[in-house]
């Protein structure tokens, strides 16, 4: 086999590893949420999460991080909104824009869940370094802005 055809083999076998992680990822959160009765989707647990770490964003910057698009984003948040857990508030810089910010009770589930998430993340990553994961992060980064410049 040439240079080519392995590497485009190895980099199909690493789309197919990272689907099937967060599909894995998925079903485990998911039986969280049921086995501690928490009242809320994958998908608005998504945009929640992305908030603990990035208060404040635009809908769209959220839409692009949980790969949905602008409607079905529209959506969620209208839902997070309903539940007092996220407000929407018109951008100084452009009225037009509208920013999505957590309220005190969404501040407040990420005491519950950041436990449940950790405990993923460090079954998914054990035994493997920091040094290999920076490397991953680096590897799939570029990957995707070679693929960004084609869009």
């Amino acid at each position: 086999m040439n240079t080519t055809n392995n590497i485009t083999e190895l980099a199909r076998d690493l789309t197919r590893s990272v689907r099937e992680m967060r599909s894995i990822m998925r079903l485990h959160i998911q039986a969280k949420l049921r086995e501690y009765q928490f009242d809320i989707s994958f998908e608005l647990l998504e945009i929640l999460a992305y908030l603990w770490r990035q208060d404040g964003v635009n809908q769209q910057e959220i839409a692009d991080i949980i790969i949905k698009d602008k409607s079905s984003t529209t959506y969620l948040i209208d839902n997070l909104v309903k539940r007092n857990l996220v407000v929407r508030t018109a951008d100084e810089n452009d009225r037009r824009n509208k920013l999505i910010f957590l309220t005190k009770e969404g501040k407040q589930l990420q005491k519950q869940f950041n436990p449940l998430i950790t405990e993923m993340y460090e079954t998914a990553t054990a035994g493997i370094s920091s040094g290999v994961m920076e490397k991953a992060i680096v590897m799939l980064n570029k990957m995707n802005d070679n693929l960004k410049q084609t869009l």
